[in-house]
């Protein structure tokens, strides 16, 4: 990281609340949980929030966490988010506080979003006499799967009964593969959509020494992957980014028996409407034209995901203003293309105008993009840029919400 040679009185905070957000990302990170009910983390970050002068409530249908901090005078509400589950893998750091759960790890990063958010609490809560309007702190349980943003908004987070709506909203998400303490974002489009596709062929059993009495739907399946790589290529354009992965085949559990069906798994992402419809629309055409082909049927089962995550341009930009102010503007960085990773912030996105930013933490030492990154059980982050994730939020929070005090 670039050294700023006048650091800011929000870095400077934050960095004095580092060794208390380093010791609650390591408790949850020892006691990592996985999907829509996450009890113990919820408890961690009530106990955490429970000295500060907050409005705070529980989800219904699911262990989301929202507090509420309202500033010194009237004005917008901000919204602040940290997704908190764990992932089911096998954690293989070698930390002193690695995972205690057996196959249950945080490799995503959430245990360190949730103790910056934790972090961030703090910090404008102490600065409340800034701020004009109010700031939502968002927990939210269920990012890697369950759909939690969408529960949450079900349950009245961006328009409650008993306050305001939600004007505009922030989240970061941690990688190693950027230098620690550095920010990257974009406009527009920054995450895909993230769909499903099941694909079962459908043939007729037999015996694997007469293939010809049989209709044997392994060959039609592998068939079907090749095409479908072709056309992704032959119907969208060049420019429009498109992914179709088939991760799972699977047929028959005997060497001599031709199986009756082939089951086909994977996912598709892509960045606009558009382009989801059109890919949508070809998988079904390929599957069953393959099959037709071969005499067979296929049995197409397309699973909408998470939908594209697009930053509001206008908000990137003051994301990009405050957290200059904090880092300099040499550690804020345009991404230079989207990901094709899916995000669940993209709910919250379609509704307020907002911004997901990247946070850097690749390990001191070692080279960015050359260690082990997100969803592996060898990922390690550098956790001193947790003190620079909670500056970023606290500082765009307040660039907010003086765009509207007054």
């Amino acid at each position: 990281m670039t050294a700023d040679p006048q650091p800011s009185t929000l870095l400077s905070e934050a960095r004095a609340l580092l060794p208390g957000i380093v010791a609650v990302r390591r408790e949850i990170h020892r006691a990592p949980e996985v999907g829509i009910h996450l009890p113990r983390t919820q408890a961690t970050i009530l106990r955490e929030l429970a000295d500060l002068d907050l409005a705070v409530s529980v989800g219904a249908g699911l262990s989301s966490v929202v507090a509420v901090l309202q500033g010194a005078r009237p004005g917008r509400t901000m919204l602040l988010r940290a997704d908190m589950d764990a992932l089911p893998q096998q954690e293989d750091t070698g930390l002193a506080f690695a995972s205690q759960e057996a196959g249950v790890m945080h490799a995503c990063g959430h245990d360190t979003h949730t103790a910056m958010l934790i972090g961030a609490a703090r910090l404008l809560t102490a600065r409340r006499d800034r701020l004009a309007g109010r700031v939502v702190f968002m927990f939210q349980p269920g990012e890697e799967v369950g759909g939690g943003a969408e529960r949450m908004i079900g349950e009245g987070l961006l328009a409650p009964a008993d306050g305001p709506p939600v004007d505009g909203a922030f989240a970061l998400h941690i990688a190693t593969r950027h230098e620690a303490g550095t920010v990257h974002l974009r406009p527009g489009p920054q995450f895909a959509a993230a769909d499903t596709l099941r694909i079962t062929v459908r043939g007729r059993a037999g015996h694997a020494a007469a293939p010809h009495k049989a209709l044997d739907p392994v060959p039609v399946a592998c068939e079907i992957v090749q095409a479908l790589q072709t056309m992704v290529t032959r119907t969208l354009g060049v420019f429009e980014p498109v992914v179709v992965t088939v991760t799972s085949l699977t047929a028959g559990r005997a060497y001599n028996i031709i199986p009756e069906t082939a089951e086909l798994f994977g996912t598709y992402r892509t960045l606009s409407e558009p382009s989801r419809q059109a890919v949508r629309e070809g998988i079904t055409r390929v599957a069953h034209g393959v099959a037709a082909a071969h005499g067979a049927t296929a049995d197409v089962d397309l699973v909408d995901g998470y939908p594209p995550l697009h930053n509001d341009p206008d908000f990137a930009a003051l994301v990009r203003g405050a957290a200059s102010t904090v880092l300099g503007p040499t550690n804020v960085r345009e991404l230079p293309h989207p990901t094709m990773g899916g995000e669940d912030f993209s709910y919250v996105l379609q509704r307020v105008p907002g911004t997901m930013a990247y946070l850097g933490a690749c390990p001191a030492g070692r080279t960015p993009g050359a260690v082990p990154d997100n969803h592996s059980n060898h990922v390690v982050y550098e956790e001193d840029a947790l003190a620079v994730g909670t500056a970023v939020h606290c500082a765009v929070t307040e660039a907010f919400l003086c765009e509207s005090a007054p």
